[in-house]
């Protein structure tokens, strides 16, 4: 009974991430990859160009992920556009998607 209230705790604490959290997790553009196999951060500065638009993801996450799985995001945002001053957001994984028939039992 104890471990399952430290465990909700738990879930309640990452639930309640603030601002100032999400901001330190550290966000690049992995878009736009430099000659040193690094990338850049997110956001742009004065009139800062790139070549692609930017999907931009934690660094963490960057690294755990594999180059398709970078390749596959990046063709997905670059795909969505951008249709006015806002960002468009396109999810990072998509769901897995199993073919054939719903068998309905009829």
């Amino acid at each position: 009974m104890v471990e399952l209230w430290k465990t909700e705790e738990k879930s309640l604490k990452n639930i309640n991430m603030g601002l100032r959290d999400w901001v330190k997790e550290n966000w690049v553009d992995i878009a736009n990859k430099k000659p040193d196999g690094s990338y850049p951060k997110c956001g742009r500065s004065g009139g800062e160009k790139r070549r692609n638009y930017p999907k931009c993801v934690p660094i963490a996450k960057a690294r755990a992920m594999s180059s398709g799985q970078k390749a596959s995001a990046v063709r997905r945002k670059q795909q969505a556009g951008n249709t006015g001053p806002s960002p468009s957001f396109v999810k990072t994984f998509t769901k897995k998607y199993y073919g054939g028939m719903i068998n309905t039992g009829n």
